[in-house]
């Protein structure tokens, strides 16, 4: 059933005031969209914390830039520590001082788990959006979080069993990309570009920190390029967030090639709506991509010091969230080494012609955006409900 103010039993008419922390570009989308959700659930609420352009305009008055925050990898946190340290300490101090209804952290576990920590005997409720990936690495996260949080919001399927054994009340609620299937529109993209109905559009997303375009957009530069030998026709697009958007357009305009770069949410759904396939880092955009139908290929690299943490870490032989949710290698990846222009041509061209490659990832798209929760209530729906029923209940 869907939630509205009327049936979802959240009748009190007390003004609330919620507290939600985001670290990174995807938890901004996150944090918008469930600050979306708790206004159409409940009249009488204000937001404090720290988010991005969507959080703000949503209504967040941020503690400072989440740009601060969006930084990946051993080797590129470290020149970091004392800034994050110091960001950590003074997000504590705007919730004891503030004293929220409730503190709502959303990924970025590094930050977010150190925020928690500090807020453990405050009084105030605590919940953290995304389940930490502790079937992937360091499972003993489970039990150490369960020490300090109140509520934990699962995105996949799979993950409550995880927590709820070590006394962590957890609820699956879908990963939210699947409220986006059909956000884009492509006539609206291939009028406002000037494309052809028949011009077939590749999207390149190298990803949405500037350590990996740093790394990714070279590799994907000699993709493209030799994908354009082959049909000249081919239109290239990059959707990307602001934060990196200068740099993807500043090396983009010494490309070879003619390259579309789109920044804001509607132009990135437009794009991926019209998009014939994709070559992206890896992250929450295989699972975009996925909703709704383009078939794509992962490359990801990370410092070399990251890479050999990660393989002496990692108890899984996947990082894409599809084939993680379908538990088989539906869409190709080529991680470090791997990851070079040679191999990742070769698995993109399997996907631009039709043939078995193709037609297996759009077959297995389906099956895993209804695991995921598509056709049921909204993720952000379901995530509000659970906050506003804990931020009432502690008044």
């Amino acid at each position: 059933m869907e939630n509205t103010k009327e049936n979802s039993a959240l009748s009190d008419t007390r003004p609330l005031k919620i507290m939600l922390v985001a670290g990174e570009a995807s938890g901004d989308q996150l944090g918008g969209r469930l600050m979306a959700a708790i206004k159409r659930q409940y009249d009488d609420v204000s937001f404090i914390g720290v988010g991005g352009p969507r959080m703000i305009g949503e209504g967040m008055q941020s503690l400072f830039s989440m740009n601060e925050m969006s930084v990946m990898g051993l080797a590129e946190v470290i020149p970091h520590i004392p800034r994050l340290l110091r960001r950590i300490r003074e997000t504590a101090e705007l919730a004891i001082a503030e004293r929220p209804d409730i503190v709502v952290t959303i990924d970025a576990p590094d930050f977010s788990f150190r925020v928690g920590k500090k807020l453990v005997h405050s009084g105030i409720p605590l919940v953290h959006y995304v389940a930490p990936s502790v079937w992937a690495w360091r499972p003993g996260r489970a039990r150490k979080i369960a020490k300090f949080l109140d509520h934990l919001l699962a995105l996949l399927p799979f993950e409550p069993s995880y927590f709820e054994r070590e006394g962590l009340p957890t609820t699956f609620i879908g990963h939210s990309a699947v409220e986006e299937r059909h956000g884009g529109d492509a006539v609206r993209f291939r009028n406002q570009h000037g494309l052809r109905d028949q011009t077939r559009v590749i999207a390149v997303l190298p990803g949405s920190r500037h350590s990996e375009v740093g790394r990714l957009l070279p590799v994907f530069r000699d993709v493209v390029v030799r994908l354009a030998q082959d049909d000249p026709e081919f239109c290239f697009v990059i959707p990307t967030v602001s934060k990196v958007e200068d740099i993807v357009r500043q090396t983009v305009a010494e490309w070879p090639v003619k390259t579309i770069v789109v920044a804001t949410d509607q132009e990135r759904r437009d794009a991926f709506s019209c998009a014939h396939v994709a070559l992206a880092a890896s992250g929450t955009v295989s699972l975009e991509l996925g909703i709704v139908g383009v078939p794509h290929v992962i490359g990801y690299r990370v410092s070399a010091t990251s890479a050999w943490l990660a393989r002496k870490l990692l108890k899984i032989d996947t990082v894409t969230i599809i084939n993680l949710v379908l538990g088989r290698k539906l869409i190709p990846e080529y991680l470090q080494e791997e990851c070079t222009a040679e191999g990742l041509y070769a698995a993109m061209k399997r996907l631009v012609e039709p043939g078995e490659a193709r037609d297996a990832q759009l077959a297995g798209f389906d099956e895993a955006t209804t695991l995921l929760g598509f056709g049921q209530t909204p993720p952000s729906d379901k995530a509000a409900d659970v906050v506003l029923r804990l931020a009432l209940k502690g008044k």
